[in-house]
């Protein structure tokens, strides 16, 4: 029940953050997507089940407030907890170098479900484009932000599976 609150409060609030306040940044090229971010975490930290809960009601949560088609963010990060879930525990979430390549893969698989998507639907959901500014912005912010956001969510007991400092540790 705690998890579940925790996750509730971090969803909550990332969802307000990225939407009423980063959104509204004008400098900013792109808004950071912290809520995939928290997916991932939770995903490889928890595994597929959890990662999949987290992903669905973040990103209807996320539809709710945003101009995109019902349930496609959803849906988008469902399959991303799910996919992220697979890794649990087989990859580390400490240092820098890994969780900032997730952060980065997470964002090219979100944005490649995105255009896969966009072929059962033309016209109603936006796609980026591979090599636009955009995206760019986008996989520098989040692969910045994951080693900081994994950080602090490492040091909150109710959502870090485990406090050891590497996976090793768990194999040996």
């Amino acid at each position: 029940m705690k998890t579940f609150l925790t996750c509730a409060v971090f969803i909550l609030s990332f969802l307000f953050f990225e939407s009423s306040i980063l959104s509204n940044i004008y400098f900013l090229p792109v808004v950071p997507d912290l809520l995939l971010l928290f997916t991932l975490y939770i995903s490889i930290q928890k595994g597929c089940a959890q990662g999949e809960t987290v992903g669905f009601f973040s990103g209807l949560l996320l539809d709710f407030v945003s101009a995109a088609p019902l349930g496609l963010n959803a849906l988008l990060r469902t399959i991303i907890g799910f996919i992220a879930g697979l890794f649990h525990l087989t990859i580390g979430t400490t240092g820098i170098v890994t969780p900032m390549i997730l952060g980065v893969v997470a964002t090219f698989a979100k944005v490649l479900f995105t255009f896969f998507i966009s072929f059962f639907f033309p016209g109603v959901v936006l796609t980026y484009e591979f090599f636009s500014m955009t995206f760019l912005f986008e996989c520098i912010f989040n692969g910045l932000l994951a080693p900081v956001l994994f950080f602090v969510f490492s040091k909150i007991q109710i959502i870090a599976l485990v406090k050891v400092s590497s996976v090793s540790e768990i194999r040996d």
